[in-house]
């Protein structure tokens, strides 16, 4: 749980070392893992009728390749700037567990890759293109368009 103690009318600044699993993160990216601790870093500030919640989140990621299935990880670093109504406050503290698992979950790419230019792995036999370079005939035709060819030669 990421809590913070509200100062009314004042800047507040918070620091948090947590893991994952304090707020479900593991349970919602499939095989994906954040493997170390996430730090949060940040500040809430009131002002006046909304309190302002500044900050970085920053943690590694492990993940398989999307286009080569090796193994692979990241650092990321996201930062944030979200608002919290004063009905959000319980007890002069604000709990910005959803804020960041939101956070988090949103920053997230589509695509998990190794490197931005990852090759792959070869079609026809399996080999990882980034690692070595393999002979086949990797230009395959849709067998619907097979009769075109003839148009070619």
């Amino acid at each position: 749980m990421v809590k913070v103690q509200i100062l009314w009318n004042g800047l507040m600044p918070f620091h948090f070392k947590i893991k994952a699993n304090d707020i479900n993160l593991n349970d919602d990216i499939d095989s994906n893992s954040f493997d170390s601790d996430i730090l949060i870093d940040g500040e809430i500030i009131d002002s006046g009728n909304l309190f302002d919640v500044k900050g970085t989140i920053k943690c590694r990621k492990s993940f398989i390749c999307d286009r080569c299935l090796t193994p692979s990880s990241e650092e990321q670093i996201h930062e944030f700037n979200e608002e919290l109504d004063r009905s959000d406050i319980e007890d002069d503290v604000a709990d910005l567990t959803e804020i960041i698992h939101d956070i988090l979950l949103a920053s997230q790419p589509i695509r998990n890759l190794c490197k931005e230019d990852c090759k792959g792995l070869c079609p026809v036999c399996g080999v990882n293109l980034n690692e070595s370079d393999c002979k086949c005939d990797r230009l395959v035709v849709d067998p619907r368009l097979e009769a075109l060819k003839n148009y070619l030669d």
